[in-house]
Parts: C-alpha cells; sequence; structure tokens
C-alpha cells in the first residue's frame, strides 16, 4: 500500500457529514425549532476490545449520518453496510491498523418501532503497523549551503516518528510539520514539503517513510519597516527593537524583536514579519504593523499575596514626558505592611543599546519588628540585552527605623553595578537553564561618622531535570520531573560604628524565600531582642518538581516538595543559626501565568504558613 502526499483522515465528506449532523443537533435543541424525530432507520453498535478505536468508529462511521432517517429501505441499509465497511477500513487505518477483520450484521428488530434494525460492526483490528525505515532528504539551496549542515543534521536527528514506533496518521502528519518548523525556523522561511510517502506493507505490518524538504533561498534580516506609527519615533522603535540587521534570517530572533517592542510600553499591539515576498533574500525587510499605546494611561491594580495581604496600586504612565521626552511610570502602591509611592523614567535607548533613567520613591514598610520609613533617589545607566541586563547608577538611602528602642535613622550615598543573567528554556515557567544576578556597591555612610563601606549580593537559581526525557506533548522536558535549586548571599563590610542604612541590609522570609515564615521576619537581634536588618545573609533552597501525569497525558497541574533554610547575621562567622521551613505545594498553569500555593512549615516558629503567589520572575 503507498500514501503519497495524502492523509488516511476522513475527507470532504466526513466533515460535512460532522457538521450537518452537528447543526440538526442545535436546530432540534433550539428554543421554538421544531423537536428532533424520534424514529430512526436503524442503531449503530460498534463492539472492539479496543475503547479508542471503539469510539473512534462510533462518532466518525458515515453509517452515523443516515441513521436518523427513517424512511431507509431495507435494500438502502444494505448498500449502506457495504460503505461502511470500506469507511471502517480506512478510519482504522488512521491509527495503524490496515489488516483488520471486520464483519457486519444486520439485525431486524421490528418489537423496536424507534430502530427496526441495529448494524452491529465486530472489529478484530489485528498487528498494528510499526515503523520499519525513515528517510529524510532536502531539495534547493539548503543542500550546498554548507553553513546550514548542522541544520540538515538537527532536523534528520529530531525526526520524531522513528523507527520502532506506532505508525498512526497523526504521528507521521506531526513529524513532517515538526520537520518543516525546524527548516522554517532558521535560515530558510519559505520551506516547503517538496514530497512525502508513506510505504506501508500491510502483510508485515510495517511501514517505510521517506520526505523531502525543500529549502527555498536562505534570507537576511533586512531593515525594520514601522507600519501604524504616528506618535513615537519610528528610529526609537528601532533601537528597541533591535533587530540583528545583516544576520541570517531566525525565528526566534524576530519574536524576541517583537516581544522587546510590545513590553516597551509604547504600542497596544505589535506584530512583526519578514517580507519574503517584496524584499530581496539577502536583505528581506521586517514588517512591524504596530498600534501605538496613547501618550498616557492610567492603570488600577488590586491583587493579594500572603507576604503583604491584599493590594491596591494606582499606575500613571506617560509616554512623552515635557521637554525630556522619556518615558515616566509613576505608581501608588497600598498592601497589608507596605505602602509605596514611586516614579521611574527612563529614556529611549541609544545606538549601543544604553538608556538613561531615573527612579525616586518613597516607602513605609514593616522590616523585622519596626517599620521602616525610607527614601531612594537613583540616577544612571541601564542596558536590557537577550539574556542579560546591565545597570550602573549613583543612589541616594535614607532610612528611619520608627518604634520604640529603634535604631537610629540612617542615610548613605552609593555608587552601583547591576548584573543579571537569564538562561531558562521558558522565561515565565522554566523546566531547565540557569539565572544569576549580582551587584556590587560602593559608598559612603552619610549619618554620624562618614564612613565608607561596600556591599555585595548574589542570588542564583538553576533548574535541572530529573531521568530521561519522556514523549509527550511540547518539549521532552515536559513530562520529567526536576530539581529548583536556588541560593542567595549578600553582605555589607564596614566598621561597626558605621551607620548603614536599613534598606541596604538584608533581611529574609517569605513566599520567595524561606519559606514556613513571614515576610522579612527572619533578621538578627539587637540590644532589646527585637529584629531588625543584618549585615549578613545566607539562603539556600532545593524544590522537587514534579508534573502531574492523568492517563498517560501531562496536565496543567505539578506537585512540588521543598527545603527552604536562611540565616541573617551581622558577622559572616555568626551564619550558621539557619532558620529552615520544609513542606509541599502545588503548581497550576493558569492563562495567566504559573499560580503556586506552598504549605510550609517553620521548623523554628513551628507553625504551618499558606504561601500565595502568582507568576514567575528572575
Amino acid at each position: 500500500m503507498l500514501l503519497q502526499g495524502c492523509s488516511l483522515l476522513p475527507g470532504r465528506g466526513d466533515a460535512a457529514a460532522e457538521a450537518d449532523a452537528s447543526a440538526s443537533a442545535v436546530q432540534a435543541d433550539a428554543p421554538g425549532s421544531a423537536p428532533a424525530p424520534e424514529n430512526h432507520a436503524f442503531s449503530v453498535e460498534v463492539l472492539a476490545d479496543d475503547d479508542e478505536l471503539r469510539e473512534l468508529l462510533e462518532k466518525h462511521l458515515e453509517l452515523q449520518r443516515y441513521r436518523q432517517l427513517d424512511d431507509l429501505e431495507l435494500a438502502e441499509v444494505s448498500r449502506l453496510m457495504v460503505a461502511a465497511e470500506a469507511n471502517a477500513r480506512q478510519l482504522l487505518a488512521t491509527q495503524g491498523y490496515f489488516t483488520p477483520a471486520l464483519t457486519l450484521e444486520l439485525q431486524d428488530r421490528p418489537e423496536d418501532r424507534k430502530a427496526p434494525h441495529r448494524i452491529v460492526v465486530r472489529v478484530q483490528p489485528g498487528e498494528r503497523t510499526q515503523v520499519e525505515a525513515v528517510q529524510v532528504d532536502f531539495a534547493g539551496p539548503i543542500t550546498s549551503d554548507e553553513d546550514a549542515r548542522v541544520q540538515r543534521e538537527l532536523i534528520r536527528s529530531g525526526w520524531s516518528l522513528a523507527p520502532g514506533q506506532v505508525f498512526t496518521q497523526q504521528s507521521w502528519d506531526n513529524a513532517k510539520t515538526v520537520g518543516l518548523r525546524a527548516l522554517t525556523a532558521r535560515r530558510f522561511p519559505t520551506g516547503s514539503v517538496q514530497f512525502s510517502r508513506a510505504d506501508i506493507d500491510a502483510d508485515r505490518s510495517r511501514a517505510r517513510l521517506s520526505v523531502t524538504y525543500h529549502s527555498g533561498p536562505a534570507y537576511r534580516f533586512g531593515a525594520l519597516q514601522l507600519r501604524g506609527a504616528e506618535r513615537y519615533d519610528a528610529d526609537g522603535a528601532r533601537r528597541i527593537a533591535r533587530v540583528p540587521t545583516g544576520e541570517v534570517y531566525d525565528q526566534q530572533k524576530l519574536l524576541d524583536a517583537q516581544q522587546r517592542l510590545a513590553s516597551s510600553g509604547y504600542y497596544d499591539s505589535v506584530f512583526l514579519t519578514l517580507d519574503t515576498e517584496q524584499g530581496l533574500p539577502t536583505f528581506a525587510p521586517v514588517i512591524a504593523q504596530v498600534r501605538e499605546a496613547p501618550y498616557q494611561k492610567v492603570v488600577l491594580g488590586v491583587g493579594f499575596t500572603t507576604d503583604n495581604g491584599p493590594r491596591v496600586s494606582v499606575d500613571h504612565i506617560h509616554n512623552r514626558m515635557p521637554l525630556l521626552g522619556w518615558r515616566a511610570v509613576s505608581k501608588l502602591s497600598v498592601e497589608r505592611d507596605t505602602q509605596v509611592l514611586n516614579t521611574t523614567w527612563t529614556s529611549l535607548p541609544g545606538e549601543s543599546g544604553w538608556r538613561w533613567g531615573a527612579l525616586g520613591e518613597l516607602k513605609k514598610e514593616q522590616a523585622g519588628t519596626y517599620d521602616v520609613n525610607s527614601g531612594r533617589v537613583r540616577y544612571g545607566l541601564s542596558k536590557a540585552g537577550d539574556h542579560i541586563d546591565y545597570a550602573t547608577f549613583l543612589q541616594y538611602d535614607y532610612a528611619e527605623n520608627v518604634g520604640e528602642s529603634a535604631p537610629p535613622s540612617a542615610s548613605a550615598l552609593s555608587v552601583n553595578w547591576h548584573w543579571t543573567g537569564r538562561y531558562f528554556d521558558d522565561a515565565g515557567a522554566p523546566r531547565r537553564g540557569w539565572g544569576l544576578a549580582l551587584e556590587l556597591g560602593a559608598g559612603y555612610a552619610l549619618s554620624g561618622q562618614r564612613l565608607p563601606f561596600t556591599r555585595a549580593y548574589a542570588r542564583w537559581l538553576g533548574v535541572v531535570p530529573l531521568g530521561r526525557a519522556e514523549p509527550g506533548e511540547g518539549s521532552l522536558d515536559a513530562r520529567r520531573s526536576r530539581l529548583a535549586l536556588r541560593a542567595e548571599l549578600g553582605g555589607v563590610v564596614a566598621k561597626d560604628s558605621a551607620r548603614i542604612p536599613s534598606t541596604l541590609l538584608f533581611l529574609t522570609g517569605g513566599d520567595t524565600s524561606v519559606r514556613g515564615y513571614s515576610y522579612r521576619q527572619i533578621g538578627t537581634l539587637d540590644a532589646v531582642g527585637a529584629t531588625v536588618a543584618g549585615r549578613y545573609m545566607a539562603v539556600a533552597s532545593v524544590e522537587w518538581q514534579r508534573p502531574v501525569v492523568w492517563n498517560g497525558k501531562r496536565t496543567d497541574w505539578e506537585s512540588v516538595a521543598f527545603v527552604d533554610a536562611g540565616a541573617v547575621a551581622d558577622k559572616a562567622n555568626a551564619l550558621n543559626k539557619f532558620k529552615v521551613g520544609v513542606g509541599v505545594g502545588a503548581r497550576w498553569a493558569s492563562p495567566v501565568g504559573p499560580v503556586q500555593a506552598d504549605l510550609a512549615y517553620g521548623v523554628d516558629v513551628k507553625k504551618f504558613r499558606l504561601h500565595l503567589r502568582l507568576g514567575f520572575s528572575f
């Protein structure tokens, strides 16, 4: 049996039949319509040991479209049965059964006024066909492009319907589609399937597969062309998007550029495409179809976290400030233990990608045992890359501790450098990869004696898959369990007499640090036994994440078990009294991002605590 460039799935007749049947059902149920006819010419019963095959035939046999016709003669029913056998064989072939034993029997049931005849379909599917050999070939410029050699090998090695696997129409179609996506994702966006063939040996239940992909010409990125722009500078959009003009076409780089424009705040919608019709392959323009955001916008928000309880916020966005032309985002946020008023101003990026920025912030929060009223002013440069973000800035901090016997107020001026690298497979819900954040600062304490200090902080997260990759929907990592390893280290080096603002010191505890303890309640003890921020901090966490599989399919849920530990001290050698939290939790991949729920037990406080959180960020 030779299947060349065709599909074994039901064709137009079946689709039309199903649509007709659905339409009839809708009309019958619609208010005011005539009731559906109760009498049928016959009923259909499928007998098969395999429930999936039985459901397939019951749903898609063409016989089903005629059974509601109560005026069929017996001779017409017999003719329908002859066609039904061929139809059943075609349906079974889509699942890899090419030598089934079928028996169709017409039974008279005159006592049944609603269906005087019954058609019984008995199925013995036989041996299921397996793939014996696969041949993947190429045509077009890709065959002579030495730079595309790795791409050719990746398509061949990534072929999903390998020898030894069961042949089905769906798996055959999926394998060709996956290969085509790998071809068009880089260099060859106009690639296509030139030829495909499934040679079925029904006697041996074996399939030999062959497919030829035609690459089309190799493309390179041309200049960005903006369409729909009226308010904002097109050159600014080009610097934000950072399309790698002149480089080989890469679909992921195009999507990254689209995401940068979409998240810039200047556009409500963005869609980037490579113009493969008008542009030359060596320099194809990138078309950005945009819908611009208004100059100003007010956003109201509500939320809830177990760290700070309910939250109400008001954001004001001005995309082009008078005189400066910068973008300003101002925010007022009120939570149970934290109130924040801040404003952030940023310029458009320059040709090198660096942009100027300024921040002003007033905050009232609970830190340890005391309330802290603080202020911060920052001015400097930042740069966001594909994986790495940089920032360098001058910062002024002021913090006043409020409460009986509270530590004295303090202020400081510092120069800071931040570096963040993210190498996750999925920025929203990583299954593998790592991230690292580094902060270095040096400055002077301005309260009391003007003494120098240095500050360092590092945060790392690694996600490591466990075991072998299992076949499943999407990524091969989708059904694998994994370990999420997290570590934090921080320290401020200064003389004991230096008064450092508490906002530059360290506290831990809460949803994203040491679970089982309330937010920022793990610190060091002062002279009166109150908890305050300390100069050194260490946090470590191990979390086992396991996808929930139900009926052989991965669900949107995951289970987790974790151990967290953290310590804060005023001396580095005193970081030995770790507070430990252990617990279990669940993750749900909701449409708006991952929802995390953890029940943790704080070993030190001997209490259980529920932690709820939406989203993932690093």
